[in-house]
């Protein structure tokens, strides 16, 4: 059934107005007029015919756009019946890496350097204590996804990893498993995790690969950089590893769920009036409350911007498959040039 309400629309009441007052990269208005048009007559169409019977009907063609909420279902699909090969008989666990909010701020002015860096060290994090005979003693795989938004359409850069509960042993010979339940110990992971992305953007910044803008333009000064940076060193952050998934089949479904995700679905939108717009979400701030709840923002100023602003920077990456499984790629630190 379709939605009473899409994000397309949206897009269509509100868009112009905000495209107006506000400066869009080329590819965020791209991504917002993709999905403004998707099955319209701007995109054309295509005769759909029965073989039974006959009937035909029209369908206007769709944008395939990575960000549009009409366009995944499809492509999910596709994914997850090439990767139902690469399953393992066995446990798969949920890792997930956040950004502290500090280096979040540095991260919306840097995405392609940032993202790429939170990618190395989360996956040296995960290689470095797989391997370390304390822990695991293996040499683990996994994959890596990206995502820059919370369901409350808040900046919330983080890395969600999708792990076989085991890995292969250091000669390759044979498989070594975990303890049922239990991958690796969070505090370790957080805490190596947190020194390697630290080491890594004072690496950054010497290499004259961040960039500064509004309220941070103070950290071009060396002296203020390290300041800034200082009192992450001794926080604990955010590093979790959610109880395990029921089976192989179970954790290929849930990954399909995140690499072929949007910032806002439509089945999420609720209502649309008087110039806002209201969608069910989680709100991850409101601690000791119910998380998920209604949430509202004015369309044209601040919720026509969000899925846009979703959509990660030319040369980002958005995922990563490392260790035994195939089709491994790295992402690059971008050089200077390029932020």
């Amino acid at each position: 059934m379709r939605p009473a309400h899409e994000l397309a629309g949206i897009f269509r009441q509100y868009g112009a107005s905000y495209r107006a007052a506000h400066p869009l990269s080329r590819q965020q208005r791209r991504v917002m007029r993709a999905i403004q048009v998707c099955r319209t007559a701007a995109l054309g169409a295509h005769v759909e015919a029965c073989s039974q019977c006959r009937h035909t009907r029209i369908c206007y063609n769709s944008c395939r756009n990575r960000h549009c909420p009409k366009c995944q279902n499809t492509e999910r699909a596709r994914w997850l019946e090439s990767r139902k090969a690469e399953l393992l008989p066995v446990e798969y666990f949920h890792v997930v890496f956040t950004l502290p909010e500090e280096i979040a701020r540095i991260a919306f002015y840097n995405q392609a350097v940032v993202y790429a860096l939170l990618f190395r060290a989360a996956a040296e994090t995960l290689l470095t204590i797989a391997r370390d005979p304390k822990h695991l003693g293996a040499e683990i795989g996994f994959f890596a996804l990206l995502h820059t938004w919370g369901q409350n359409l808040l900046y919330h850069p983080h890395l969600h990893c999708v792990v076989p509960g085991g890995g292969l042993s250091p000669d390759h010979g044979h498989w070594v498993g975990c303890r049922p339940g239990f991958f690796l110990p969070v505090r370790v992971l957080s805490r190596l995790f947190r020194r390697l992305l630290l080491a890594a953007l004072e690496q950054a910044f010497r290499q004259g690969k961040l960039r500064f803008y509004g309220d941070l333009e103070s950290l071009q000064d060396a002296a203020a950089f390290g300041h800034y940076l200082t009192p992450l060193a001794e926080r604990e952050w955010v590093v979790y590893a959610k109880p395990p998934f029921g089976g192989p089949q179970q954790a290929l479904e849930y990954l399909g769920r995140y690499t072929h995700r949007v910032a806002l679905c439509n089945e999420r939108l609720r209502a649309v009036r008087n110039g806002e717009v209201t969608f069910q979400g989680q709100d991850y701030r409101r601690k000791g409350q119910p998380q998920s709840r209604l949430m509202t923002l004015p369309a044209a100023r601040r919720l026509a911007r969000r899925p846009p602003l979703r959509c990660p920077q030319c040369g980002s990456p958005s995922m990563i498959r490392l260790g035994f499984l195939p089709a491994y790629r790295w992402p690059a630190v971008p050089p200077e040039d390029s932020s």
